[in-house]
């Protein structure tokens, strides 16, 4: 929950943003109170009581105080994210600056658990933020313009200890409201949700266009590997033969797997070579010589050496 003074925050601004059961709102005599609920797939609510998540995310109620709608537009996306509006429904006035959220904004993204495609689709419709802050010169031009009464008021609000909420509002008048866009260039909820299924299901067929890459890559790189051992191997085979037959002869379930390796290099190389039927007549002599060690003909039968 965030409260912000009804000075720093109209009552009717927060109402247009927060229309849900996720996002939601009410008024007191004083102040605006924001009920932002972030729940797992359960729907059971979690509890942040880390100091340091929760302090990384309190920045936002000062952001909001000075003028910056992007709170807002948040907590209304997480309206839209939950299905809790019509497809029909048009977004409110959309605020600068989305596409790059302030620190604390991103923490509150984060704990709302707002979709990553949903985040990235609606900057579509916002401007970027201001590239510098004012400079001295130019709020002193400002301020000198100001009318007399205003500038009285001001003092005097300061001398009650107003001061921080104060320059709140100076800043909100110095940057300017926001102005909505045209009604008939509005998306709507649906629209929305419609732009972060595109996006995911791009991302996803890019996944899997890297994962048919990455397999393709590694794949070719076994091949090479293999064609070198077999390139090695066609230099002296025999001595293949024998070192496979020594591996055997240990009776050790660890040098039996060894030697199927072997064999299976051996059998590649005949394919090769086209020497694959007198490849099967040596496994004819090797089984038949091996037939009392069932564990070894068991590892002969996996690996399909015939």
């Amino acid at each position: 929950m965030l409260r912000l003074p009804k000075e720093a925050l109209a009552p009717e601004t927060a109402e247009v943003f927060c229309v849900g059961e996720s996002a939601g709102c009410w008024t007191t005599r004083t102040h605006v109170i924001l009920d932002l609920r972030s729940e797992d797939e359960d729907g059971d609510e979690e509890w942040w009581d880390e100091e340091g998540r929760l302090a990384a995310i309190v920045p936002v109620g000062a952001e909001l105080a000075c003028g910056d709608r992007r709170l807002l537009y948040l907590a209304w996306l997480l309206c839209v994210q939950n299905r809790e509006l019509d497809d029909d429904v048009p977004e409110p006035a959309v605020p600068a600056g989305l596409a790059k959220l302030s620190g604390p904004l991103q923490a509150l993204a984060d704990f709302l658990r707002l979709d990553p495609d949903l985040l990235d689709a609606a900057p579509a419709a916002s401007r970027p933020l201001a590239g510098k802050k004012p400079s001295a010169t130019e709020l002193r031009r400002w301020v000198a313009g100001l009318p007399g009464a205003d500038k009285d008021e001001m003092l005097l609000r300061v001398l009650r200890g107003d001061a921080g909420l104060l320059r709140s509002e100076l800043l909100r008048r110095f940057h300017g409201a926001t102005e909505d866009p045209p009604a008939g260039e509005r998306r709507t909820a649906g629209d929305l949700l419609a732009a972060a299924e595109e996006r995911w299901a791009a991302r996803q067929q890019q996944k899997r266009e890297r994962e048919v890459a990455e397999r393709q890559r590694r794949e070719e790189a076994a091949a090479a590997a293999r064609e070198q051992r077999l390139d090695k191997l066609a230099r002296n085979p025999v001595r293949t033969w024998n070192q496979m037959a020594e591996l055997i002869a240990t009776k050790r379930p660890k040098h039996y797997d060894t030697a199927v390796t072997l064999l299976l290099d051996l059998q590649a190389l005949a394919v090769r070579e086209g020497e694959i039927f007198e490849f099967a007549e040596q496994m004819i002599r090797l089984r038949e010589r091996h037939a009392r060690k069932p564990s070894l003909i068991d590892r002969f039968d996996r690996a399909r050496l015939d």
